[in-house]
């Protein structure tokens, strides 16, 4: 952290700095949640693809304008990573926002205020460069599944029951694993985590952000596979794990939370076996 007698600047700079991150991320969120209803580059939108309005062979995602129905170039790689993106930046920046906040007022030492800024957006964009390489890992897995025949172009979720009831039973297990208890208390005290990172200058920040990113992959990748159970833009899921995640982080109980979700989709994965050996 800075060190002591260093110029602190006031409580109303410190604001006016917080609220300026503030909108940023809030306007960010906004397109990026806008972004994903819309389903831009696609033939469906995300509200299209959770209600099955206009659902019928070869639409949805594998049915994009960029190429035949099911093909995968460059072009719709891009677009799929940026589907991703995106949808993690809406999902998961608002509960990173307190983090991202803390920090800016944590800089209120410096005494130039376009450098608190480019550090507070350096900071911002570490973390979001975490999870770019985890939409460059789901866009790839979207890939493998569908050249497997394990998940539909059209509904974008899994069409083989035991590959979904497996991937239940995995991410209900992991949320009782160590790293992810680790994890989740680091995105739980981030405080504690910037006064261990904290570097002076813009990389600095950009590090201490990536960190910060790196632990809250550690904690949600899990829950963020869940997707290609309930579909990759059914926005009832999306809806629901982006709260769970804010819980899980911010909630009082919000380990016990995460507990009680991980035993239920054990349950779940495991009964869902069950039926499809009787079946």
């Amino acid at each position: 952290m800075p060190a002591t007698g260093k110029p602190i600047h006031g409580e109303g700079s410190v604001r006016q700095d917080r609220m300026r991150v503030a909108t940023a991320i809030a306007v960010l969120v906004a397109f990026a949640a806008v972004y994903t209803i819309a389903g831009v580059g696609t033939n469906m939108s995300a509200l299209d693809m959770t209600f099955g309005r206009g659902m019928h062979a070869g639409e949805g995602m594998g049915a994009m304008a960029l190429g035949v129905p099911g093909g995968w170039g460059g072009a719709k790689f891009a677009l799929v990573f940026l589907m991703w993106w995106l949808m993690m930046i809406a999902m998961m920046l608002p509960s990173a926002a307190p983090t991202i906040l803390l920090y800016t007022a944590l800089l209120r030492h410096l005494p130039d205020t376009a450098e608190r800024r480019v550090r507070s957006g350096a900071f911002m964009a570490g973390y979001l460069a975490a999870w770019a390489l985890f939409s460059l890992w789901a866009t790839a897995a979207q890939w493998w599944f569908e050249a497997a025949s394990l998940i539909s172009p059209a509904k974008m979720a899994f069409t083989e029951g035991i590959a979904a009831q497996l991937l239940l039973i995995a991410v209900g297990a992991y949320q009782f694993h160590p790293l992810k208890v680790r994890c989740l208390a680091q995105c739980r005290t981030p405080s504690d985590l910037i006064a261990r990172q904290y570097r002076p200058g813009i990389s600095g920040a950009a590090q201490a952000g990536f960190r910060h990113g790196a632990f809250c992959l550690g904690c949600c990748t899990a829950l963020m596979a869940l997707l290609f159970v309930g579909g990759i833009m059914n926005l009832f899921w999306i809806f629901g794990l982006a709260a769970l995640v804010a819980l899980e982080k911010s909630a009082p109980c919000g380990r016990f939370i995460g507990r009680a979700v991980g035993a239920g989709l054990c349950g779940l994965g495991i009964a869902g076996l069950g039926l499809l050996a009787v079946s």
